[in-house]
């Protein structure tokens, strides 16, 4: 069945507006440290803004957007807390995961509002899967499926062994209420996500509310499907998992700034008078720009120019030049906090600051798979070096 994406309604993530989800993040984020979840108020607030809806198709009401605004909104949100920007960052993109099940399972997602939440956990496929009349059966479990607790479907992913050959990688959407919750998720950064393992006891799961991941490499090939269902998994997942360490350095500028302020050298003059507090300020503030500048170019990178087709594209070469971008963003923006922490004073260690959050965030978010600078070195290296291939 063809699906055509109709003209937006509305700009994308301007539904609520990005202020206001920006301040009751900020207002809620010790809050939601402390009881490891976002405060009800912030979910509500995330879904207002248009998070969930960020990617979903726009005949379902969707806004189909772009790469490139999503980065800016995670940033900004990321900065007030880390947490809800991780988990805004992986709303939107599960949407737009889910944008590649059959227009049937869609309608079962979408049908009624696209303003749902979805949580995943599809790296590595998990459980067991087995034929049932008109879809599948699935059992297991399922780990660091973030902000599962609020969401209303969650994708797992499952291998399928029913076909002769090596086994396919299915990708099921499960409604929340239909699986189980274990409360794993007690980690140092990123507190507040929620990050906990799904059960699932025999769960019957429709044929057309699944998809093998295939589908996921290769986009949409619809030749109607909006520019930001045709793009290769491959070009934005270490992107989509990025965004939130900008804004986690940004919060940490913006604590240690107001800490700087706060401190007095032995002579009584401002601490912010120091040539070290001021070079300390220039070199960190610059490579937090710095990172912006990469993910930015790869979120470009992903929109593609206007027109253009994902088969005109080199999608390895762009693929791996994003992941090297993604990576090495993440690792200047580490580099920037861990030296505002070391040079914040004993103040910056206390819990409520927001700098010692912001430092414990970043370092959990540049401990993802997708931000390791091994791999993201060897597939960029591949695209240079024949030899590499």
């Amino acid at each position: 069945m063809t699906i055509v994406d109709a003209p937006a309604p509305a700009p994308a993530l301007a539904f609520l507006g990005t202020g206001p989800l920006q301040a009751i993040a900020a207002r809620r984020a010790e809050e939601a440290e402390r009881t490891g979840r976002l405060h009800a108020e912030v979910v509500g607030a995330l879904t207002a803004a248009g998070l969930a809806r960020h990617f979903v198709p726009r005949r379902w009401g969707g806004t189909a957007g772009s790469f490139t605004e999503l980065l800016g909104t995670v940033a900004a949100v990321g900065s007030a807390c880390a947490s809800t920007g991780w988990c805004a960052a992986l709303y939107a993109a599960h949407g737009r995961l889910a944008a590649h099940l059959p227009a049937e399972g869609q309608r079962d997602l979408w049908g009624d509002s696209p303003d749902v939440r979805i949580a995943a956990a599809v790296v590595p496929p998990a459980g067991w899967l087995a034929p049932a009349p008109g879809g599948w059966t699935l059992s297991g479990e399922w780990g660091f499926a973030s902000g599962v607790q609020d969401a209303d479907w969650v994708l797992l992913a499952s291998l399928d062994h029913s076909g002769d050959g090596a086994p396919g990688y299915r990708v099921l959407a499960v409604p929340r209420e239909q699986v189980r919750v274990r409360e794993t998720w007690d980690a140092v950064g990123l507190r507040a996500t929620g990050s906990h393992s799904v059960i699932a006891e025999a769960v019957f799961v429709p044929e057309h509310r699944t998809f093998l991941r295939e589908a996921l490499v290769t986009g949409v090939a619809d030749a109607d499907a909006a520019p930001c269902h045709r793009v290769p998994y491959q070009l934005v997942a270490a992107l989509l998992f990025a965004a939130p360490a900008l804004g986690a350095a940004r919060g940490a500028l913006d604590a240690w700034t107001l800490l700087a302020g706060l401190r007095r050298l032995p002579d009584g003059r401002p601490h912010t008078d120091d040539p070290a507090v001021q070079q300390t300020l220039a070199r960190c503030s610059a490579e937090i720009d710095a990172a912006r500048l990469l993910l930015e170019s790869a979120a470009h990178r992903a929109d593609g120019p206007a027109g253009t087709a994902p088969e005109q594209r080199d999608v390895v070469g762009a693929a791996a030049l994003n992941q090297r971008d993604a990576t090495v963003a993440v690792d200047l923006l580490v580099g920037a906090v861990e030296r505002l922490m070391r040079t914040a004073g004993a103040r910056g260690l206390v819990r409520g600051g927001g700098l010692e959050r912001a430092w414990r965030d970043i370092h959990a978010i540049a401990a993802h798979a997708a931000l390791q600078p091994a791999p993201a070195a060897a597939a960029y290296a591949a695209t240079v070096f024949p030899s590499a291939s």
